[in-house]
Order: C-alpha cells, then structure tokens, then sequence
C-alpha cells in the first residue's frame, strides 16, 4: 500500500475525532515519517507516538489538541515513536504512558500500562514482537491504533530476543487477525481498510520467508553474513541492518521449532 507524500503539520481527518499529524522524519524505515494520531475522546484528546522533537511537528500536535491533550500514549520506544513525548508532555501538561516495562532506559511513562487497560477511551492490546514494549490500542468504533505491528507500506523488522521475538510477533499478529476490526491505523503509512486481509498477508509473507531461509542452510555450518548473502539478494545497503535482524530472528525460531542447529561454526540442517 503507497501513498503520495502527505503534508507535514496540518491534521489529516480519518473521521470525526481522529485527526493524522505526519512527522517530519522520512526514511527506509519510517516510510513518508511516523503519523501521530489525534484522538477525542469524553475527558479531552489523546496523542498517539508523537514521533518527532521537531519543533513545527509539536506546535502542529498542541495547536490541534487546542488544550483538551490529557494523554501521550507511545506504542513501544523506538525512537521515531518516543521523540517528543517528554517535551509534549511538559508543554501541555498531559500525562505519558506506554507498556508497563519501558524498552528505553531514558523513558519511564508516566502511566504504566498492560493488557486489556482503558485509557483516553481506548484499550490497549499488548502485541510483543517487533518491540517488547509494544502495544496497540482498539477504539471502540472497530479501529486499532497498530503502531508498528501491522503496516501497510511494509512487513515490520522483527529483532532477535531481547528487543524482539519472532513467535510472540507472529502470535500477535494472529491475535489481531482474529479481532475484526473495519480499520487499522499504522504508525507509518495510509489507513488499512481491510485489516484481516492485510494481516492474512503479512503471515502468509512471514511463513514464505521462514521456508525461504530454511532452504538456505545445509548439512555445512554456515556463517550469518554467508546466509544473510543467499536469502537477500540484491539488498539495498541501507536495509542491510533490518534484513539481518529478521534473518536471525527467523533462524532463532527454526531452532526452536527444531529446524536448525546453531554452534559456534554457524547455522546448519539438523543431523
């Protein structure tokens, strides 16, 4: 799913009450830049992933909220979703909160959040996998707020344990599939109209990319870098980090399933 490059610092309506501030940090991992999302609820307005220290981004973000701002929600702490939080909160007086277990030393969210919790008239959903911390958040009209768990721009890079794990991605995923909403809001990208289409996809993807690594190892124990070569080919440089964090977490997860043996040698079939 692409869409044309979207206007910085003017909100975005989805529909009444929920408004998209796109921030101004563009690049191969962020797509057009990371969407902050405005959403009204009865006690006020809530910010999801303010994305951006940019100083025009956070006058866009208070500007909109026009003084009704109560909530800063960050969906997992990977810097394009965590910048601007603190200032935000500072300036407008609205509290912090993101998942109970912080993924950044430097962030401690007001608000400590776990599965199933209400919050500025949302609920969140903890979905472990590109980020340990990560949560999405349901409104009750059928929308999920997905942050970087479901995209429609991209697959979402699943780090190795002990900043991701591929089984709990996949479980989450499943998880969401199975919700029936109408519509997901991603962190990155345009609005997903048909999300247990798009999620079907994005598994059928994962496991067609587990097979295609699988068919990369022999009996031969075989370097990272020797198998990164054969299962991405052609690979832009800038990408080369993000294919080598998915490929790990993928051959973490053939071990565990006892499809790979892994020794100080390298990646190899089991005998």
């Amino acid at each position: 799913m692409t869409e044309a490059v979207p206007p910085r610092g003017v909100p975005l309506v989805v529909q009444p009450g929920i408004r998209r501030i796109v921030a101004p940090n563009p690049g191969p991992m962020t797509y057009h830049g990371t969407n902050t999302w405005l959403v009204d609820w009865a006690g006020g307005t809530v910010a999801i992933d303010p994305g951006s220290e940019d100083e025009r981004h956070l006058a866009a973000i208070l500007r909109e909220a026009a003084g009704r701002l109560t909530h800063i929600l960050v969906t997992h702490t990977h810097r394009d979703h965590l910048d601007g939080a603190q200032t935000l909160a500072r300036r407008s007086g609205a509290r912090t909160a993101g998942y109970r277990i912080s993924g950044d030393a430097s962030f401690a969210p007001a608000i400590r959040l776990d599965d199933g919790e209400s919050i500025g008239g949302l609920t969140t959903l903890y979905t472990p996998g590109h980020a340990m911390d990560h949560l999405c958040f349901a409104h009750p009209q059928g929308i999920l707020f997905s942050g970087d768990h479901v995209m429609g721009w991209s697959t979402s890079v699943v780090p190795p344990p002990p900043h991701g794990d591929l089984d709990l991605f996949i479980a989450s995923l499943q998880r969401v599939r199975d919700r029936g909403d109408r519509l997901m809001l991603s962190a990155h990208g345009a609005a997903i109209d048909d999300p247990a289409g798009l999620v079907a996809a994005l598994l059928e993807h994962r496991f067609a990319r587990e097979a295609s690594i699988a068919g990369t190892l022999d009996a031969a124990a075989r370097s990272l870098e020797t198998l990164l070569a054969r299962a991405y080919v052609s690979l832009k440089p800038e990408l080369l980090g993000a294919a080598r964090a998915n490929l790990l977490s993928h051959l973490i997860r053939l071990e565990r399933h006892g499809r790979a043996v892994h020794t100080e040698a390298g990646w190899s079939l089991p005998p």
